[in-house]
C-alpha cells in the first residue's frame, strides 16, 4: 500500500494532489525549483526537497534530482501530475527500476499512445475511426507534400512524438507546408527528441470532445462520458466543460463504447482520456489518447461524483474498480476556465508581481490555484495560474454562476485573461452551445479582436 507518494510536478495540479492524499492519510512529498520555494504546493505537502535551479529542464525535468528525492525521503510512489515526465516512458521505466511505483499505464502503452502514428494506428486496428492521414512518420518536407496532396487541403501538420499544441500546425498549401515542416520538425526534436512529422486532414467546423476512462488491473473498464474542449487557443484549451452541448444521447453513447473497447483492446490501466474530432454530423474521429490525468479533470468528477486522484491511486495499489458502467450518471452540469497570466489581446505570457489575489467562493464554486496574494509570477513555466471550476443543475444554471464566480474575480498587478473569459461566457454562440474549435480564432485572436475594435 502507498504511504508516502512524492508529487513529481508543481503548481495547482500538485495542490490537487496533495488534497485529496490527506484524504487517503497518505504521506505526501512536494519538490520545487529555486523559483517556486514559496507556491502552495511546497507549503501544503507534509515534507519538501529543492531540485534544482528555476528552469524547468535542470529542476522538474530533471530524472535524476526527481529519483534521488524518492529515494532520499523513502517515498513508495510518484503521481507525475500532467506535463513534464507525465507521458515520458523513460521516466516510468526508471520509476519500475528503481521500485517505485509510478502512478499511471505500462512503460509500453505510454510510449506507444506517445507516438501519434502509432496510436492512430493501433486505433485503427481497434475499429476506432481515424481521420484520413500519413501512414508512418514523414521524414521530409517532399514527402509530406506529396502525403498532402493525396489527403487534399487543409492539413494539420503534426509532431509524432508531440503533445501541448507543439510542432502542431495548419496549413492550407504546398507552400505553407514546405516552410512549416522544417520548423516544426526542428522544435518538435528539441522539446520531444524526435522530429518526425505526420499529416492530418483538417476538419473544418469541427467539435473537439474528449472521453474519461478508467481501467483497472483485473480487465475492468469504464467510461465517465465526455468534455466539451472546443474553446481553444494555441490548440490549448481555455474553457471546458461537462457534457457536452453539441452531441446527442446516441452519440455520447457510441463514443464511450468505442472509448471503452480501445481501452480493452490496449489492455490499458489506469485513468486516460481518449481525444475526438467530432463534425458537424456528429461523425467522430480518433486524435490523441492522453495516459495521465488531464488538466480538465475536475468537470467530469463534478458530474460523476469520481474522484479521480483517489481512483489512480487506487488502481496503483491493485484494486478493483468499485462500481460498474451501469452505476454511473450524468449528475448536471460543470464548466471549467483556466486562468492564464497574459496578455488578453496577444495571449503572450504575462508574468510579475500579484498585487492582490481574490478568487470567487460560494456554493458549487470549485478553485484550483497555483499562485497567492504577492506571489511572483515567473516566466520559467506554463502561464496558467488556476482554474474556476462551477456546476449547476441545469447547462443554463452553470453559465450563469460561472459569469457570476468571473465577474467577482480579482486579480491585480498582472495580465490576465479574465477579460476574454468573461466575453465568452457573454457570448451568444458559447451560450447556445455553438462554439468550435475556430471559436478563438474567430471572435478573439488577436486580429480579429482589432477588426472588431477598429485597430
Amino acid at each position: 500500500m502507498i504511504k508516502r507518494l512524492l508529487i513529481a510536478n508543481r503548481g495547482e495540479i500538485a495542490s490537487r494532489i496533495i488534497r485529496t492524499c490527506k484524504d487517503m492519510d497518505i504521506h505526501t512529498i512536494a519538490v520545487y525549483s529555486e523559483a517556486d520555494q514559496y507556491a502552495p504546493h511546497v507549503r501544503l505537502a507534509d515534507e519538501s526537497y529543492l531540485i534544482g535551479p528555476s528552469r524547468a529542464e535542470e529542476s522538474y525535468m530533471n530524472m535524476d534530482k526527481i529519483m534521488e528525492a524518492a529515494k532520499k525521503l523513502k517515498a513508495d510512489a510518484i503521481h507525475p501530475g500532467y506535463g513534464f515526465h507525465s507521458e515520458n516512458p523513460a521516466f516510468a521505466e526508471r520509476c519500475r527500476q528503481e521500485g517505485i511505483i509510478f502512478i499511471g499505464p505500462s512503460t509500453e502503452i505510454i510510449r506507444k499512445m506517445g507516438n501519434k502514428s502509432i496510436s492512430r494506428k493501433l486505433m485503427k486496428n481497434a475499429g476506432v475511426p481515424v481521420l484520413p492521414g500519413s501512414e508512418g512518420v514523414l521524414t521530409s518536407a517532399a514527402e509530406a507534400v506529396r502525403c498532402a496532396n493525396k489527403i487534399g487541403y487543409p492539413i494539420m501538420l503534426k509532431a509524432s512524438a508531440g503533445g501541448g499544441g507543439i510542432g502542431l500546425q495548419t496549413v492550407n498549401n504546398d507552400e505553407e507546408l514546405m516552410q512549416a515542416f522544417a520548423s516544426n520538425s526542428k522544435r518538435a526534436k528539441a522539446f520531444f527528441g524526435d522530429g518526425s512529422m505526420f499529416l492530418e486532414k483538417k476538419l473544418v467546423e469541427s467539435h473537439h470532445i474528449e472521453i474519461q476512462i478508467i481501467a483497472d488491473s483485473f480487465g475492468n473498464v469504464v467510461h465517465l462520458f465526455e468534455r466539451e474542449c472546443s474553446i481553444q487557443r494555441r490548440n490549448q484549451k481555455v474553457l471546458e466543460e461537462a457534457p457536452s452541448p453539441f452531441i446527442s444521447e446516441e452519440t455520447r453513447r457510441k463514443m464511450g463504447k468505442a472509448a471503452v473497447k480501445a481501452a480493452k483492446a490496449l489492455g490499458y490501466e489506469n485513468v486516460g482520456t481518449l481525444e475526438f474530432l467530432v463534425d458537424e454530423q456528429e461523425r467522430f474521429y480518433f486524435l490523441e489518447m492522453n495516459t495521465r490525468i488531464q488538466v480538465e479533470h475536475p468537470v467530469t468528477e463534478e458530474i460523476t461524483g469520481v474522484d479521480l486522484v483517489k481512483t489512480q491511486i487506487d488502481i496503483a495499489n491493485g484494486e478493483k474498480l468499485q462500481f460498474r458502467q451501469e452505476q454511473l450518471q450524468i449528475q448536471g452540469h460543470a464548466i471549467e476556465t483556466r486562468i492564464y497570466a497574459e496578455d488578453p489581446l496577444s495571449f503572450y505570457p504575462s508574468p510579475g508581481h500579484i498585487d492582490r489575489f481574490q478568487p470567487p467562493h460560494g456554493e458549487n464554486i470549485r478553485n484550483e490555484v497555483a499562485v497567492t496574494e504577492n506571489y511572483q509570477v515567473t516566466p520559467f513555466y506554463d502561464p496558467m495560474i488556476g482554474k474556476l471550476i462551477v456546476k449547476g443543475e441545469t447547462r443554463e444554471a452553470a453559465i450563469e454562476r460561472l459569469k457570476e464566480a468571473l465577474d467577482q474575480y480579482e486579480i491585480k498587478g498582472i495580465k490576465t485573461n479574465l477579460r476574454t473569459l468573461r466575453e465568452v461566457a457573454q457570448s451568444e454562440a458559447f451560450i447556445k452551445g455553438q462554439t468550435t474549435t475556430s471559436f478563438i480564432d474567430d471572435h478573439y485572436h488577436p486580429i480579429a479582436r482589432n477588426k472588431q475594435e477598429g485597430i
